[in-house]
């Protein structure tokens, strides 16, 4: 008789955590909240309703830049890009980083010393780390780390998804 009892108990528990579980998925993210003072460079604002954006991206883009999810190490051919060029939010093509600042940091994500200009970015905070969004359009980009080379010591570790690279000749 104990037995039947734990078995309803756990059933019990299961069907109520996959009935919260399915709560959560299927209950839409509140939309990101840009922190008051952010600027962009001339002032520039591109908004858009998730609809659009998701006619707009790929699926993988869509779930990196708007959902804030995360590439698979090496995953982009930009993790090797060596040319001189820009790389530009893929999103609302913002002008983010120079190639002369991008370096290899050996962790399979592009990586770059410092943002084109500084308010091409903007960051926040996310858990033990600092994300890195688009000033212009609040994309997810990736993380800041305090690990890079000089001369800022940073690491702002992009997805390569998030960024469009043009070569300059």
């Amino acid at each position: 008789m104990k037995q039947n009892h734990l078995f309803v108990l756990i059933a019990l528990l299961l069907a109520g955590g996959l009935w919260l579980y399915g709560t959560y998925i299927a209950s839409p993210r509140p939309p990101h909240r840009r922190p008051p003072g952010v600027t962009s460079p001339n002032n520039r604002r591109v908004e858009k309703t998730d609809t659009e954006w998701k006619e707009l991206l790929t699926r993988s883009q869509y779930n990196i830049a708007r959902e804030r999810g995360t590439e698979w190490p090496n995953s982009s051919e930009l993790t090797h890009e060596h040319r001189p060029g820009m790389y530009r939010c893929v999103c609302c093509h913002n002008p983010l980083f120079e190639a002369k600042t991008k370096f290899d940091s050996h962790t399979g994500w592009p990586s770059f010393y410092a943002p084109i200009v500084s308010n091409a970015i903007y960051t926040e905070p996310d858990g033990n780390r600092t994300e890195v969004r688009c000033s212009v359009c609040d994309a997810h980009l990736g993380h800041v780390f305090n690990d890079g080379p000089e001369p800022t010591g940073l690491r702002y570790c992009m997805n390569g998804v998030a960024l469009a690279f043009s070569q300059v000749k």
